[in-house]
């Protein structure tokens, strides 16, 4: 990944790449480690392989992409967490409280917590984030609901939406969510060189696309933590080299989404721990389609597209087998998940829906975009020819990540390789999905694909407003169902290679306890996951 250049890219980032991101809880399959003689020690130092650098730091002006909040959870917290079961659990927030209607939402900001700067956490402090999150270019179509933010105490602040919005607090579990003090607020070119939050660790080191190094907060508001005195995190782009550099010693941790390294690293158990992320939190490997422009505007040749691949020997050629098949946004695990109706591998069904068009319309052409990642490469070429052998001549077009997403988001391509859904309430995806975000190309977009159905749309708008999870089950079942029927999006596999691979000295990934002593989310899955780290340790 690079850093995002345009005002359009960091438009849609918010959406986009929070969805690419990743927020459902998952399950972790670790190799079996060397038991540790005691429970977690204190200190000790953790070096740790990124794939790409930041945007910057401030959840108000900068992009978070997955980096991001490796980086800079550390130092600043968010108002709600997500626990191990995928429910929402107040963070820095004490209580989240709706209305009957939950078209208010009232919240009580935790007591006794100060700001490493020492400014005490209050209600005015967190109304001053909300509004200016509100305000900001960046994140202001996340919030678009929210009519007003009021102080009702000095330590609860009152947050009042134009609709019901039963999902609202997942979202102050992200990069709007996240506080930061006044001073921050008050220069917010310096707080993105410089964070400063409440969180465990304190900013002390930053050199662009090389590393940053956080250390520990000795004033944190949560007793005894964090475990370790100082973590780097070391910008290392190159899967292959984060590898080669954790076996080299050279890190203590890395994280990745090749196969390879999951299987091999998986067979060294005296030596590496490997923490897979699994089941709905992770990402769904797809192709967005341009349905505001020919030929892709045409139901059929989007079919046609689906019929024409053959999801399990991209699996077994490019995953190793170790990935499942996608049909929708939500996996098979997922309780909002239904099964049927995506169009399965059928060559022949392809070929005559390519020749029905053809008669209509003459040949079927458009472009692809890729990524110049190799591995992204191959998928793209190796899709290219399943569709060649149906009669649609498909060019491909290269493209760095920011130059992709800006395409996407104006509308300047006709299919484009994307991760996405792993939200972790069906809500997160509401405006990537709905009609009102869909803007003629050109137009900035936060629906990308730019497809306008009402029934879509009405569903989308149904699970947001009731809190009955059966009527949210149905309405979430007709979003997949007018997915699988109109095919804006070609899904192609469930993204769980995604992996934290660490030496067995290093301890605690994926078992963190939130403030209230519930089990927090192990991973979360973007395709390479993130993971918190006040409460890793390492022995010796």
């Amino acid at each position: 990944m690079r850093r995002w250049k345009t005002a359009a890219v960091v438009m849609l980032a918010v959406t986009v790449m929070t969805a690419c991101s990743g927020q459902r809880p998952v399950e972790t399959s670790q190799a079996e480690a060397p038991p540790a003689a005691t429970g977690p020690t204190r200190g000790g130092r953790l070096v740790y392989g990124l794939s790409a650098d930041g945007n910057g730091f401030n959840p108000i002006t900068d992009q978070f992409a997955v980096q991001s909040y490796s980086m800079t959870t550390p130092i600043i917290e968010p108002l709600v967490s997500v626990d191990a079961n995928g429910d929402w659990r107040p963070y820095l927030a004490e209580s989240l409280t709706p209305n009957d209607a939950y078209d208010e939402w009232a919240i009580k900001v935790r007591p006794n917590i100060s700001f490493s700067d020492g400014t005490p956490l209050t209600g005015e402090v967190v109304k001053a984030n909300l509004e200016a999150q509100k305000a900001s270019p960046l994140t202001a179509a996340v919030l678009a609901p929210v009519t007003a933010v009021e102080l009702t105490d000095p330590m609860t602040v009152t947050v009042k939406l134009r609709q019901p919005w039963v999902a609202f607090p997942y979202q102050l579990s992200l990069q709007v969510g996240m506080i930061i003090p006044p001073a921050s607020l008050a220069d917010l070119k310096e707080a993105s060189r410089t964070p400063v939050g409440t969180g465990p660790f304190l900013f002390k080191e930053y050199v662009p696309d090389n590393r940053m190094v956080v250390t520990r907060n000795p004033k944190y508001w949560r007793e005894g933590l964090p475990y370790l005195d100082e973590v780097e995190f070391r910008i290392l782009p190159d899967s292959q080299t984060r590898a080669q550099t954790l076996e080299a010693g050279g890190v203590d941790a890395v994280g990745t989404n090749r196969d390879e390294d999951v299987v091999k690293f998986g067979d060294m158990k005296d030596a590496y721990t490997v923490h897979r992320a699994q089941g709905m939190s992770v990402s769904e490997y797809v192709f967005l389609l341009n349905t505001a422009a020919p030929p892709l505007d045409d139901v059929r040749v989007r079919r046609a597209l689906a019929h024409a691949l053959d999801r399990d020997t991209i699996i077994k050629t490019l995953r190793g087998g170790l990935t499942e098949p996608a049909d929708g946004p939500w996996s098979k695990d997922s309780k909002w998940y239904v099964d049927g109706g995506y169009p399965d591998y059928d060559l022949a069904k392809a070929t005559a829906l390519v020749q029905e068009v053809e008669a209509d319309k003459g040949p079927i052409r458009f472009e692809a975009i890729s990524t110049t990642d190799p591995n992204t490469m191959q998928l793209v070429e190796l899709c290219q020819d399943m569709w060649r052998k149906a009669g649609i001549d498909v060019t491909i077009r290269q493209a760095d990540q920011a130059d992709l997403i800006n395409r996407a988001l104006t509308g300047d391509y006709g299919a484009t390789v994307w991760t996405a859904f792993s939200a972790a309430d069906p809500d997160g995806e509401y405006n990537a999905l709905h009609q009102a975000f869909a803007r003629p190309i050109g137009q900035i977009s936060l629906n990308p694909t730019r497809l306008k159905d009402k029934q879509l749309s009405d569903a989308l708008d149904a699970g947001r407003v009731t809190p009955d999870e059966a009527v949210r089950k149905q309405a979430y079942a007709t979003v997949q169902q007018r997915l699988r029927d109109q095919m804006p999006i070609l899904f192609i596999d469930h993204l769980n290679t995604g992996a934290v691979i660490a030496k067995t000295k290093v301890r605690g990934i994926g078992e963190h306890t939130l403030p209230d002593g519930e089990k927090g989310r192990p991973l979360t899955g973007a395709p390479i996951p993130y993971h918190p780290f006040a409460q890793i340790w390492v022995s010796e």
